[in-house]
């Protein structure tokens, strides 16, 4: 159940968000983008035969990335222009948004709490097509493609399965596999107590399961396929979760900075795997 702390914040972001914002066209602009990008890299092939197989030693790189962007940059207070606004978006505004208790939207309005602004999709057009570049002069033209095709894709399906961890419960998400795990995988972030400690990734919980910082305790396959399955979270972390979860704790230990965790708290993260110093 949703905690007068977070409703509050809710209604108070909510009022402030501009008359002139339409999450349709936030979201439509960004994915008509995307698609048209992958078309036309796609487009420019010659023949490329080995090289589609770059796609997989980039998407497992980028699902890193994803990792470190989350663990680091939007959850950890970097105090430059463009590292500071990412974690005010994040931990300061869409972790006080959603938390376990509810993280669901209801209308399109809130699509801006939920999808990155335009801008991120710029920067990672360029950043793959200065990778792409430097692919393309050592390995040819067609390898060089592959790097937005793959980079741009998996940006659409972060956002994609973003989305689908944020809509109300429903039998789509509930049974499509790999979008369960996620939705689950997600949800358990959430949870003010560990927010800042596990389940980074939003795509497969890859880096998570090889670096430690999953809630779950068992194989990569097992967390790529787990879907709602919660048997084998980690007893250290329920305990902790659980205790984040109630409005009294919350509003004592929560603020727009992330949770005071006491010495238990931490012995329990340590217990359960990785602990990244905030």
């Amino acid at each position: 159940m949703i905690t007068e702390r977070q409703s509050r914040f809710r209604q108070a972001y909510l009022q402030q968000i501009s008359p002139w914002y339409h999450g349709l066209l936030h979201v439509g602009v960004m994915y008509a983008a995307g698609i048209a990008a992958i078309v036309w890299c796609v487009g420019q092939l010659r023949d490329p035969s080995w090289e589609w197989l770059l796609i997989l030693p980039i998407a497992i790189a980028g699902n890193f990335v994803e990792w470190g962007m989350h663990m680091h940059i939007m959850h950890r207070l970097k105090d430059v222009f463009a590292l500071r606004a990412i974690f005010d978006r994040h931990t300061r505004q869409h972790h006080q948004y959603f938390t376990d208790n509810d993280f669901t939207i209801h209308s399109v309005k809130e699509f801006r709490i939920v999808f990155f602004p335009w801008r991120v999709l710029i920067v990672l057009v360029i950043a793959s097509a200065l990778f792409g570049g430097l692919a393309a002069w050592v390995l040819g033209p067609d390898a060089g493609y592959m790097f937005p095709i793959t980079m741009i894709g998996h940006y659409l399906v972060y956002e994609t399965f973003h989305f689908c961890c944020h809509v109300p419960e429903n039998r789509f998400v509930r049974s499509m596999p790999l979008i369960n795990t996620i939705r689950r995988h997600h949800s358990a972030h959430h949870n003010m107590g560990v927010m800042m400690h596990i389940n980074m990734n939003l795509t497969l919980p890859i880096a998570d399961w090889a670096l430690g910082t999953s809630d779950l305790d068992r194989s990569l396959l097992g967390h790529i396929f787990n879907g709602y399955d919660t048997r084998h979270q980690k007893p250290a972390l329920r305990q902790v979760m659980e205790k984040y979860r109630h409005a009294k704790i919350e509003s004592e230990r929560v603020t727009l900075e992330g949770p005071t965790l006491d010495a238990e708290d931490m012995q329990a993260l340590a217990e359960a795997g990785r602990v990244v110093p905030v």
